[in-house]
């Protein structure tokens, strides 16, 4: 049985770095049974009069009460190695770390908050604050808002869930809230009930704010959760875990939203753990150029190129290994000539390789005509071709309430209202990347897209 500790604290305000605890309650649950610790906190600070009428605690109560100072040890002992359970835990767990951070004592313990798994149970109901539970499931408050008397509430809940659902069923929902099986020992553990169930990227920074890897889903919470329950079994998720510090996010409206900020972040910041999506600096395509009486690709680099206007342009490629690999590729399913490719050197009048092999029609020795082989290499490189950018300016490509900017097939930003929109067209349109292009491609096809003369009007 994993040992428990329900906690229930009042203070003097909602601010975790400006007010001060006034009362802990504790109720205790192990191997052991149930016991329960509860004591007044004097909060070095005066307690506001509305929080007195709403707790009963008064300055008069606490005047004499210990400081968290000389009872925090005590506390860490009886909390140390237990599952930490609250009502909206963010609240108890963020003013206890803070007590203990004034007074030198590291506090890092599981976090569950009753919230979240009564909202997981209990999916129908609308309202989980801990008066709703004591209406629906009939618990006894003996002094509400005094910290023993909410915390024994709280223990009253988590005793009825495993009386209505077998222990199979909360001890799986548990241990989802929880989300701490193998969570690096360096993130607050309370970050895990932040991570949205929403589409977005999230980031991984080391120390010094190193960014280490940066990546994106539909569900944020479930794929960062991911990373770490996996850990043991992948070197590379291992190592992630052991250098991470700080866990950061940024939400969006859909997964195309997601994709393409994930794309843009990896390019500008570089992430170590990141390799596939960074900024290659270079890129170059297949163009098809007469010469003599042969139709021939030859190969031409960014620098002379300009992306998304040009019709004459297939494949994208990193390098002159990539590019003639697939052109090796489309020769081979079409039983094009290497020689006339450029793919292979022959002496004039002679056949190359494939035509010995029977994989070439002779166009190299004049079985077959400059035009018939032209044609069919047209035709074999369609699928390479790269889509002229069909709009005459930015486009917007609507995503719930966002509007993701775009031109000539680079993502400009993510806007809101016109004047964003403004703002990320004067900017000016980034370097063409062959990522957001393969991506947009594909994307486009289906969109909801609005044309944006009147903002180029505006800005031009």
């Amino acid at each position: 049985m994993q040992a428990l500790a329900f906690v229930d604290l009042e203070t003097t305000g909602a601010s975790a770095t400006k007010d001060r605890i006034t009362e802990i309650g504790i109720v205790l649950v192990d191997e052991d049974g149930v016991r329960e610790w509860n004591q007044l906190v004097h909060p070095q600070a005066r307690i506001p009069l509305f929080i007195e009428q709403l707790t009963g605690i008064s300055n008069e109560m606490v005047a004499d009460a210990p400081s968290f100072a000389q009872v925090g040890g005590e506390v860490a002992e009886l909390l140390e190695g237990r599952l930490f359970i609250a009502h909206n835990a963010r609240f108890d767990y963020s003013f206890l770390k803070n007590e203990f951070s004034r007074v030198g004592i590291t506090f890092r313990p599981q976090v569950l908050c009753t919230v979240k798994l009564s909202r997981a149970l209990y999916p129908h109901f609308h309202r989980h604050n801990l008066d709703s539970l004591i209406e629906r499931h009939g618990l006894q408050a003996k002094d509400r808002h005094r910290a023993l008397a909410d915390a024994q509430l709280i223990h009253q809940f988590w005793t009825q869930a495993y009386e209505q659902f077998s222990d199979e069923i909360v001890d799986a929902v548990v241990q989802r809230l929880v989300g701490r099986s193998s969570l690096p020992s360096n993130i607050d553990p309370l970050l895990i009930h932040d991570l949205p169930e929403a589409p977005g990227v999230y980031l991984f920074y080391g120390e010094n704010d190193l960014p280490l890897y940066i990546g994106k889903s539909v569900n944020i919470r479930n794929r960062v959760l991911a990373h770490f329950g996996a850990d043991h079994k992948n070197n590379k998720e291992m190592s992630l875990a052991q250098q991470l510090r700080r866990i950061d996010w940024i939400e969006t409206a859909g997964e195309l939203g997601a994709l393409l900020t994930e794309s843009k972040l990896i390019k500008e910041m570089m992430p170590v753990h990141n390799q596939r999506l960074r900024r290659k600096s270079a890129l170059c395509a297949w163009q098809l150029q007469q010469q003599g009486e042969h139709l021939r690709p030859m190969l031409t680099w960014a620098d002379h190129l300009d992306f998304g206007a040009q019709d004459n342009l297939y494949g994208l490629y990193h390098c002159l290994r990539d590019a003639q690999k697939a052109l090796r590729s489309v020769a081979e399913q079409h039983g094009l000539c290497l020689g006339v490719l450029g793919l292979e050197k022959t002496a004039a009048g002679r056949p190359c390789f494939a035509h010995q092999l029977k994989k070439c029609r002779g166009a190299c020795v004049g079985m077959e005509a400059p035009l018939a082989h032209a044609t069919r290499l047209l035709i074999a490189m369609q699928k390479l071709k790269l889509a002229v950018w069909p709009y005459p300016g930015a486009i917007g490509v609507r995503e719930g309430e966002d509007l993701h900017v775009i031109d000539r097939w680079c993502y400009l930003g993510t806007a809101k209202n016109e004047a964003e929109i403004a703002e990320l067209l004067q900017a000016g349109v980034p370097a063409f990347d062959r990522d957001t292009y393969m991506l947009l491609s594909k994307s486009l096809k289906k969109a909801e897209v609005v044309v944006l003369p009147g903002v180029l009007e505006m800005v031009g």
